[in-house]
């Protein structure tokens, strides 16, 4: 067993290089970016990313072919799932002010090799739904016109044939994002005054389709000659979830732009919560007026709402409601473009993507050759490629961010603070070598005290005080055991002592969480599959059926237990998602259940992505990654301050030495010239 510790250690040594975890300045609010965005440009932001061609498409198409008027409840139901995922990051968007959103969020907390593969596919979400939204605006556009572009296209420039290609280059789709791209490399005012402007349009449009519409409307569509409020019945709400939650993808911008916002710890979770919130109440109120101005069965699904004004002898609003919708698709592009070079951005900044992209205009503040590059690759996917091509493409790799930045959530409240820096003030970075990162074990030996108990042992480190009456002596009683009894973070509670003590008491910090972060995982994935899978693909009798949605649910459930028992960081200065682990852990298996809702070429398209997105990280950001130059670069000596029982402060300092060597340990008590060797 001894002989096989020096040859697995090189792979040991791999995989720890694969899960570093980010190391954060002190000061966060540090940045090459220019922080100007208040709580109202994020909000606007927020609502441009959600509200967009899905209000004037998604309705109609959900509320005929899946849930009927019922829509309203899909969409609600879908809000509160979307909210779950939305306070997850806004935790994460005002404790770690940083652009990369999911990307930075699962490397400060999960590793390395999670971040970039997070980042790498928010990527390709990014670059479809950019492209995406680009073909739907110029289909938008041409059907206006009666087809005029798409004829002239294929007539004088080109027409082809080819699967998953468009039969035509659409030049308009492609010229829109290229023009857009110009724009928000201006720089960040730029992009958030033209998001303004659509916004604002967007929104009156909105209002005006519900006043109207409300004025149109006619209960009797939604009664029982028409097929009644739930034709479809529970099943169809539940589908029109599914289809719904997709609808309030976007929020994310919020947080991407956390390294731009000027007091991201207030306006992150602000911001967030008020564009969800209005994004919410504008589905739910647009599909409640829809219903009821025209019967659900006969709605038209590309173009549901000015189709509803034409039916009912107002044609001249259909023009209103077409102006809405190119400005909320607007938005949305805006947000693509917004948000992608920041990803691309942060990863090139770490060193895990080429560092060309990490460049900052000096001028505009911001990586203008991302917002090129990346704008001109989201043209080039929008010239060629069909729309629904696009679409298969879509949704997996947001869920999976959504999980892992839930994850990270939980896995970061449980764990020991990250405290570092040098004693006496020496280094502006909390220092790998002597921080306790989440996800790993706190050093043995090393005791971080609560920020409180620091401030009580500090009042008295003054003078010796001699405590000669009863009294004296009981309040120093007391006051050892609230220390005693305060417990750092990732430890079992003390009212569970009893009871599992003897089982997990023995775990360092914050190591049962991790375990039961990642056991929480696998039974989300193992009930979500069973529940999809069972009774059709896999064939399952009801007895195992049942049986095996029992024991996964148990497994749910008692690792969500055994997290909720251990302490929790108390950070009152950021927002904190409540009821944690709960909500992260609900949020988890809402979207693994969703991802297994997924198409099976979308999982193969999926995987094929990945694997190149794993030669990029092999090839070069593993080699490149900031990380790993700062462990490289790390001291040879690592140092700290304890104090014995005899109340001297002693310096330990222990010797780094290669693998096969004794490590030395030496103390130095300060006034003294000459370590001690205490081998």
């Amino acid at each position: 067993m001894a002989l096989c510790v020096p040859a697995c250690s090189p792979a040991v040594r791999f995989c720890q290089k694969l899960n570093r975890l980010k190391t954060l300045e002190d000061d966060v609010m540090a940045t090459s970016l220019k922080r100007c965005l208040s709580t109202l440009d994020l909000a606007l932001l927020g609502v441009g990313g959600m509200v967009g061609s899905g209000l004037y498409v998604l309705t109609g198409t959900v509320a005929k072919d899946t849930a009927g008027p019922a829509v309203v409840l899909s969409f609600v139901v879908a809000g509160v799932a979307s909210l779950l995922a939305a306070l997850c990051y806004a935790e994460f968007g005002a404790r770690v002010p940083k652009t990369g959103s999911a990307y930075m969020f699962t490397y400060v907390s999960v590793g390395e090799i999670w971040a970039f593969l997070i980042g790498w596919n928010v990527i390709l979400e990014y670059m479809i739904g950019g492209a995406a939204v680009a073909r739907a605006w110029s289909g938008y556009l041409d059907s206006i016109f009666n087809h005029h572009i798409q004829n002239f296209t294929e007539s004088y420039v080109m027409r082809w044939d080819v699967p998953f290609l468009a039969h035509y280059p659409d030049l308009l789709a492609a010229g829109i994002l290229l023009l857009a791209s110009v724009f928000i490399s201006f720089g960040v005012r730029v992009s958030s005054w033209l998001n303004h402007i659509f916004s604002t349009i967007s929104m009156l449009v909105i209002t005006f389709i519900l006043v109207f519409g409300f004025m149109l409307a006619n209960p009797a569509n939604w009664s029982a000659q028409e097929g009644g409020f739930a034709p479809y019945g529970l099943s169809g709400v539940m589908a029109g979830t599914a289809t719904c939650f997709y609808a309030f993808v976007g929020f994310d911008v919020i947080a991407a732009s956390s390294e731009e916002a000027e007091d991201p710890q207030k306006a992150i979770p602000i911001a967030t919560a008020i564009s969800l919130g209005l994004a919410a109440t504008a589905y739910i109120l647009v599909s409640t007026v829809l219903t009821l101005m025209v019967p659900w069965h006969t709605l038209d699904p590309n173009s549901a709402l000015s189709d509803a004004f034409f039916r009912r002898g107002y044609s001249w609003a259909g023009f209103i409601v077409a102006v809405g919708s190119i400005c909320a698709m607007n938005t949305v592009l805006l947000s693509n473009l917004f948000s992608l070079p920041r990803i691309v951005y942060a990863m090139a900044e770490d060193g895990l993507f080429f560092s060309v992209f990490s460049r900052v205009n000096p001028v505009t503040k911001v990586p203008v050759v991302a917002i090129l590059v990346f704008g001109s690759l989201m043209a080039l996917l929008a010239l060629i490629f069909d729309l629904e091509a696009l679409v298969q493409f879509l949704s997996i790799g947001t869920l999976l961010a959504y999980t892992f930045v839930a994850a990270s959530v939980i896995v970061l409240r449980f764990q020991p603070d990250r405290t570092g820096g040098a004693a006496g003030g020496g280094g502006a970075k909390t220092d790998a070598s002597s921080a306790t990162s989440p996800g790993q074990p706190a050093p043995q030996g090393l005791v971080q005290p609560a920020g409180s108990e620091t401030q009580t042992l500090a009042q008295d480190g003054g003078e010796l005080k001699e405590y000669e009456s009863f009294s004296d002596k009981l309040q120093l009683v007391e006051r050892e055991k609230a220390v005693r009894e305060r417990r750092a973070p990732g430890t079992l509670q003390a009212r569970w002592e009893p009871y599992l003590g003897r089982a997990l008491g023995d775990w360092e910090p914050g190591e049962v969480v991790a375990f039961s972060v990642l056991a929480l995982m696998v039974s989300a994935v193992s009930l979500s599959c069973v529940a999809v899978f069972g009774t059709t693909h896999l064939h399952l009798p009801i007895w195992s059926f049942v049986l095996l949605l029992v024991v996964f649910s148990l497994a749910f459930i008692i690792s969500l237990f055994l997290i909720w028992v251990h302490e929790q960081q108390t950070n009152t200065k950021t927002f904190q998602v409540p009821l944690v682990p709960f909500i992260p852990g609900l949020s988890i298996l809402l979207n693994v259940f969703l991802m297994m809702k997924l198409s099976p070429l979308t999982w193969i398209r999926f995987t094929i992505w990945v694997a190149a997105g794993l030669l990029v990280y092999f090839g070069y950001g593993v080699w490149h990654s900031k990380e790993g130059q700062r462990e490289q670069l790390g001291q040879d000596v690592a140092a700290r301050y304890v104090v014995l029982p005899s109340g001297s402060l002693v310096q330990t300092v222990q010797n780094v030495q290669p693998d096969g060597h004794a490590h030395t340990l030496a103390t130095h008590t300060p006034g003294s010239s000459e370590p001690q060797d205490s081998r």
